[in-house]
């Protein structure tokens, strides 16, 4: 479902012309495994569909990091979140601490899968390191993809821990990416923090966030496979040390009375835009 035309950030124009970046980004994010090939032709057309988004951002003179914030702002609430009952159903029945620990696996495995990929392509372009508007399309793609695996860990972590983030599909995707920005979990007893989360302390941390993951995958931009293996090994990192963080926070910050793992009956939210 496209995101509701008064829901659409400032920039997203030059972020997201025709949408087709929230659908691959959606599609690359959602449950279930991708054939490699597969996975490395979506990845293609988000690196094309990105290019032309950049190009824009050059003739509008949009601010790198601006730029690259308003295209994850524009697909975040494209990401598909499950809710508790569906993440069982999708996990073997685990529930609780094991469900948490099965989420981080899988999300370690795609960062890695995806960094592998972006990698393996940047060094068939291998060159200086660029700058972020003429970066190759891949890394910026990969840096796109890792940070909406990394928003849904996050999102998926509150369902576990019986954390309820409240708002409309649009709020809560931007909540959560707000969360992910600061690495941290969404304090339930504060709701003003999801009405407030599109401040400018938050879109400052969000390109700051975006910018040192770019930086990251940068770093992997080396010839033959060497950035293949980095790019896969720092993903896998980052988004392990993501989930055990988020997860300590949510340990604390449980409502009294919630139980951690406990099965809800709320309707499965397939993603954050229902």
């Amino acid at each position: 479902m496209a995101v509701p035309e008064k829901d659409r950030q400032p920039g997203s124009e030059v972020a997201d012309p025709e949408n087709e970046v929230g659908e691959l980004v959606g599609r690359l994010t959602a449950p279930g495994e991708l054939e490699p090939a597969e996975r490395r032709r979506l990845l293609g057309r988000l690196a094309r569909a990105l290019s032309t988004g950049a190009r824009k951002a050059r003739e509008t003179g949009a601010g790198r990091g601006r730029w690259l914030a308003d295209v994850f702002l524009n697909i975040a609430p494209r990401i598909p979140i499950r809710d508790l009952h569906t993440l069982a159903e999708h996990h073997h029945g685990l529930t609780g601490e094991e469900l948490a620990d099965d989420l981080v696996r899988t999300a370690q495995k795609a960062t890695m899968t995806v960094g592998a990929i972006g990698g393996a392509l940047a060094a068939a372009e291998f060159a200086a390191p660029p700058l972020l508007l003429s970066a190759p399309a891949q890394l910026v793609a990969e840096t796109i993809v890792v940070a909406a695996i990394e928003v849904k860990l996050l999102a998926e972590l509150h369902e576990v821990y019986g954390v309820r983030v409240q708002g409309t599909g649009t709020q809560r995707a931007v909540a959560f990416t707000a969360a992910w920005a600061k690495q941290r979990g969404i304090d339930p007893l504060a709701p003003a923090s999801v009405s407030l989360a599109l401040g400018a302390a938050t879109k400052t941390a969000l390109r700051n966030r975006l910018m040192r993951t770019l930086g990251r995958h940068l770093t992997t931009f080396g010839p033959f496979l060497t950035g293949a293996v980095a790019g896969g090994a720092l993903n896998r990192m980052a988004t392990k040390k993501l989930g055990e963080a988020i997860r300590a926070d949510l340990r604390v910050k449980l409502p009294p009375g919630g139980v951690a793992g406990a099965v809800g009956s709320a309707p499965a939210r397939d993603q954050l835009d229902a």
